[in-house]
């Protein structure tokens, strides 16, 4: 019963979320190729802002202020400790074979030794941290990313990326804890310290003149210096749509005449 009431809220939120999604786009916006769907991710963008500014950056908030950091580094670290199985799994996928066994250590050395992860033996001890999912063996096997997408709720993506989410959350071992209250609680809480980590880039987000682009070719371009191992330089600057390109980049550009500021959230 209590699922079919998640189930049913989910489905209300998105629902809410379709309705309210397409949007006009700004005047005399820049298009970018690898965003055709761009009037309809902007309203999903909108939305998802508004629940952030509501929802998820408070609670974030009160997570930093409340918990001091030691524990938060724990509680990041138990949750990066769970994911090493989705990335040992897919770094196999990829035949990357040593890698996957040096994953394969680091999971079975913090889950003992660092007391279910919430410590990190394996990065002193020489066992490099991964970075790799199923979107990202689906790049390393010449499958398209396709058109950048905006997911109600879980944010940037595109059409390769969304559905391989789905592939990972079953690599997690939390997907198999069958103690809802358990499995939700520790869910909200890897939201919560995932919003708690993006918080120092809220000034850098509120400086660009357009922040759904941004956040867009930052998601796009961060994708494609993962899929890649590196080989497409991530160092190169963003630009930003409202910039000018002979202006000094290192402050914020200014908006057209007549155009409001953009606001603190």
């Amino acid at each position: 019963m209590l699922k079919h009431r998640y189930a049913r809220a989910s489905l209300g939120i998105i629902v809410a979320l379709t309705l309210s999604a397409c949007v006009t786009l700004p005047p005399n916006a820049p298009r970018s190729p690898q965003d055709p769907w761009e009037s309809w991710n902007r309203g999903v963008y909108r939305v998802n802002d508004k629940l952030d500014r509501a929802v998820a950056k408070p609670l974030a908030r009160t997570y930093v202020r409340v918990l001091p950091q030691p524990i938060r580094t724990g509680v990041r670290n138990f949750f990066d400790n769970l994911g090493t199985t989705t990335v040992m799994i897919n770094d196999a996928l990829q035949g990357k074979f040593l890698a996957s066994a040096n994953d394969l250590g680091r999971f079975l050395l913090n889950s003992t030794l660092g007391l279910g992860g919430i410590l990190d033996p394996a990065t002193p001890a020489g066992l490099a941290k991964n970075n790799e999912d199923f979107g990202q063996t689906l790049g390393h096997w010449g499958v398209h990313p396709g058109p950048f997408l905006e997911l109600p709720l879980l944010g940037p993506s595109d059409l390769r990326d969304g559905p391989a989410r789905l592939v990972d959350a079953y690599t997690n071992p939390h997907e198999y804890i069958r103690n809802s209250g358990v499995k939700w609680g520790l869910y909200g809480l890897y939201l919560v310290d995932a919003r708690a980590g993006l918080l120092s880039l809220e000034a850098t987000l509120q400086q660009a003149y357009d922040p759904y682009a941004f956040v867009r070719d930052a998601y796009l371009s961060r994708r494609a210096y993962l899929v890649s191992d590196g080989k497409v330089s991530a160092d190169e600057p963003l630009v930003d749509p409202g910039a000018d390109p002979d202006a000094d980049n290192s402050a914020p550009p200014a908006p057209p005449p007549g155009t409001a500021q953009p606001t603190s959230h």
